[in-house]
């Protein structure tokens, strides 16, 4: 049965066996001075020290079979506690019988039999858990400790239960109260400190209790909530840091002392994704799957959610040598199963792509290759944009086509949504050659996926903003009311491949983008997180950009778009083109040997995109220049 484990020997395990033999002799004896009020009658005391022996190896038999030593009295719990009991019950059960099968019986008075167990379980229980609780700095903790910073920890859980005993151990810092909106919580001790209030209150428990910081300890909870303790105890004055994220502590991977600091994606995430796993396994699973662009910021994210999935091959296409050195490396460091091919390529190449598909098969593809950078590709490098995102479509798409591939799944923008720069029609024109392609494929469904701004994203806002404010400021934001849609990275690639696996020939979906954000905002949220104010920081208004827009838009005016089961994904009924079917020939034939002139790629994309309204020529008024 489970209670008989081997004996795991060690010099500590010996250690508490002896302990325990020394538990089973003064409890014995303690019977008997109990039993007898304190002073033993001789023949009762000879009787006493006669049986000791046989008394000391049946438990010492019992102790050697119930597991007793394989845990660690650092650790004790309450399942040490469980098989201490089981077996001093067992070891209750077995000494009168062996007595009385022995004739030893005479001279044991019954209640001895009675009086020992329970101090033989206090002994063993109170000495491991006694030793558990000076090990963790229950025992003269300011003593020890008495550099230790006061904190108030935000939340009164079962993970501000683990960090409390872990901070206790460490001693680099006391938690002097916690605090929790739950009215139950309210005045309960945890851990052996007391829930002092809500969380509102913050500020004023804090000046209380002299705490400088705060810790959020709610790594389960809604991120409004998390996000609201964040703001009431920055409003407060306090430092505030967080503890990591549920999944990452019941997974095992970090310890919940394991404090960060707090990161933008705390403030403007959102909920994290549900996905359909059982979907994506089929999707994915024993599959080969081919991320183009595997070395950039979507490509590579995608790349670590597709390896959760157990592909049998992942085929990692990329321009840079670098980025694709950093992600194969980064995978096979972390101990992946699935093959992995990391091809050096670029997507407008068609030979080296025909290639690598005819080799590879991929059975899905990823094509996250791509140019994204709004002001760079408006004038010098108008063709080079167009081309990279066109043609590297086309090109890849026909291989997909070509090598029988199941899926093609493209990732788009918002800014193709009626594009105001080269960048989003260039992205537009891309979905279109995917939606003509898609009625010429037979074996192959395109998919289309559009969503805006990534959080830290390689030529994102939020490292330009980390890298001038570390130089002291100013931060430059174009225009005091230009907004933008943001999501995390994990959650993007996420919602990618639940888009691709859910869909359809030809569909395009829209991602949830949540509420759009202020970039003045996002500016000030991030001086403060740096421990600055706006006094020490100076935002600095530049004016738009050439291309940029004040505001990014899911949806264009004529379309529409329809429910999918998937809450954070809608499909995006997007209107045609009269060119349609004659798209792809048109696009291809111009794009193998174009013009370098800016003007004259604005007028070709106008042709075939109605919508698009260059930034300087534009008097629409929802873009305001």
């Amino acid at each position: 049965m489970p209670l008989l484990r081997p004996f795991r020997t060690s010099w500590r395990a010996a250690l508490a066996f002896a302990h325990d033999l020394a538990a089973v002799a003064a409890a014995w004896c303690a019977a008997y001075w109990l039993r007898f009020n304190l002073e033993i009658p001789d023949d009762f005391q000879a009787a006493m020290w006669a049986r000791l022996p046989w008394v000391m190896a049946l438990y010492a038999a019992i102790f050697a079979l119930a597991g007793l030593y394989r845990g660690m009295w650092r650790f004790a719990s309450v399942p040490d506690l469980e098989r201490i009991v089981l077996a001093v019950g067992l070891g209750a059960l077995a000494t009168p019988a062996l007595f009385t099968l022995l004739g030893l019986g005479a001279q044991v008075p019954r209640s001895v039999y009675l009086i020992s167990p329970p101090l033989l379980v206090l002994a063993m229980g109170g000495s491991r858990f006694a030793y558990r609780w000076v090990r963790e700095g229950g025992l003269f903790a300011l003593v020890r400790h008495p550099q230790a910073s006061p904190v108030l920890v935000l939340g009164a859980g079962h993970a501000a239960s683990l960090l409390v005993r872990d901070l206790a151990h460490s001693g680099a810092l006391r938690v002097v109260g916690l605090l929790d909106d739950d009215p139950a919580k309210q005045g309960a001790v945890l851990q052996g400190v007391k829930v002092l209030g809500p969380i509102g209150e913050v500020g004023a428990i804090a000046a209380r209790t002299g705490a400088s910081e705060a810790i959020v300890a709610m790594p389960g909870a809604a991120h409004q909530a998390r996000r609201r303790a964040v703001e009431l105890a920055t409003a407060a004055g306090l430092k505030v840091r967080t503890v990591p994220a549920l999944a990452d502590i019941v997974s095992g991977r970090v310890r919940v002392s394991q404090l960060r600091e707090i990161e933008l994606d705390d403030l403007l995430g959102r909920d994290p994704v549900v996905l359909d796993l059982p979907g994506l396994r089929s999707f994915l699973s024993a599959k080969t799957v081919l991320v183009s662009g595997a070395g950039g910021s979507i490509g590579s994210e995608l790349c670590r959610q597709i390896v959760r999935f157990a592909p049998a091959r992942l085929v990692l296409f990329e321009l840079s040598e670098y980025a694709l050195y950093a992600i194969e490396q980064e995978l096979r460091d972390a101990g992946v199963a699935a093959e992995l091919v990391a091809v050096l390529g670029d997507a407008k190449d068609s030979a080296r792509v025909g290639e690598v598909f005819a080799r590879w098969r991929p059975e899905v593809v990823f094509h996250a290759a791509a140019y994204k950078h709004v002001p760079l590709l408006e004038a010098q490098n108008a063709i080079a944009g167009v081309r990279n995102n066109v043609l590297g479509t086309l090109v890849i798409a026909r291989a997909a086509i070509a090598a029988g591939s199941a899926k093609f799944v493209l990732v788009s923008t918002d800014k193709a949504v009626n594009p105001t720069s080269v960048m989003g029609a260039s992205k537009r024109l891309a979905e279109l050659v995917c939606q003509a392609l898609a009625r010429e494929a037979r074996a192959t469904e395109f998919v289309i996926v559009r969503f805006g701004n990534v959080l830290g994203s390689a030529g994102s806002v939020v490292p330009r903003f980390r890298a001038q404010i570390a130089r002291g400021g100013p931060v430059t934001v174009t225009h005091p009311e230009m907004r933008r849609y943001f999501m995390s990275i994990p959650e993007a690639a996420q919602l990618v491949l639940q888009a691709g696996q859910m869909g359809r020939a030809g569909e395009i979906y829209v991602l949830d983008m949540g509420e759009p954000v202020k970039i003045a905002d996002l500016a000030r949220e991030m001086i403060r997180l740096s421990g600055l104010s706006e006094s020490d920081i100076r935002i600095v208004y530049t004016g738009l950009r050439p291309g940029e827009k004040l505001y990014e838009e899911p949806l264009a005016d004529t379309e529409h778009s329809l429910p999918t089961p998937h809450p954070k994904l809608r499909i995006a009924r997007a209107r045609g083109t009269p060119q349609a079917d004659a798209i792809v020939a048109e696009v291809e034939a111009w794009l193998q040997s174009p013009g370098t002139d800016a003007a004259e790629v604005r007028a070709r994309l106008g042709r075939w995109i109605p919508e698009y309204a260059p930034a300087e020529s534009a008097a629409s008024p929802r873009i305001e220049i």
